[in-house]
């Protein structure tokens, strides 16, 4: 099997919210857009889409059991990004195994996981 692109789709009741946020927010590239659907391109073959509940057959899972988890190369730079774009992101964690992370949500509640591999860490 070869797998070509990856697309995860979140279900949301604020679309409109959710849409914004991953396009004004967070700075997301639009793929393709209709009037109840939204494709972000994350990278050449990873995509992230929000569909409109209410036009859909799937409901909200309301960001239940969801964790998106993005590498990300400097998670300093990611830190001051989210800031500077009103996100008012939770100081970066240190893991034992390694990352650093930081959490956001999306306004559906969807967790979205920013890390980066710790250099320093031993």
């Amino acid at each position: 099997m070869h797998i070509k692109t990856a697309n995860t789709i979140f279900y949301c009741r604020k679309w409109k919210e959710c849409v914004d946020f991953y396009k004004n927010k967070i700075g997301f590239e639009v793929r393709m857009s209709l009037n109840w659907f939204v494709e972000f391109k994350l990278n050449e073959a990873c995509r992230l889409s929000i569909a409109d509940e209410s036009r859909a057959s799937i409901d909200s899972n309301e960001g239940k059991g969801v964790t998106i988890a993005l590498e990300v190369g400097d998670i300093e730079t990611v830190h001051i990004y989210l800031n500077e774009a009103g996100l008012s992101p939770p100081p970066i964690k240190d893991h034992s195994w390694g990352s650093r992370v930081i959490h956001i949500h999306d306004p559906e509640g969807n967790r979205i996981e920013f890390w980066s591999i710790n250099l320093g860490a031993k």
